[in-house]
């Protein structure tokens, strides 16, 4: 099975890092995501742009608005996933655990991914 594990931290302090921080911390995460691609079971990772970045749809009118940055109002933002494959919810949270010992700060939301596909069903 696919877990997502969602990356929240304060956006205000990850961005207040400076380049030499940022590049330990970077460091540090690759170590884990270099033995999960060697295991053959990390799937896309992605960091995402800051907030300021974002757009928003808004669709619960019609029409749908678009708005400038992103409408969530928490401490902690969404900064960006990992996909990879466990055999189980405890196997996807020691390596959010491992990934979380590498960054500390923040959260990590962990999910199974349901694939979609077109004409299909949900895998």
């Amino acid at each position: 099975m696919q877990y997502a594990i969602l990356c929240y931290h304060s956006e205000s302090t990850v961005c207040a890092w400076t380049q030499e921080e940022d590049e330990a911390v970077m460091a540090k995460l690759a170590v884990v995501q270099e033995r999960l691609t060697k295991e053959g079971r990390l799937g896309p990772v992605a960091r995402l742009m800051p907030t300021t970045a974002a757009t928003t749809l808004r669709k619960h009118k019609e029409p749908a608005v678009v708005i400038d940055g992103p409408f969530a109002e928490t401490k902690e933002q969404l900064l960006g996933f990992y996909i990879v494959n466990c055999q189980s919810l405890e196997e996807a949270l020691a390596i959010a655990r491992e990934l979380g010992q590498a960054n500390p700060g923040g959260s990590y939301e962990i999910r199974p991914v349901a694939l979609f596909r077109p004409g299909g069903t949900a895998a």
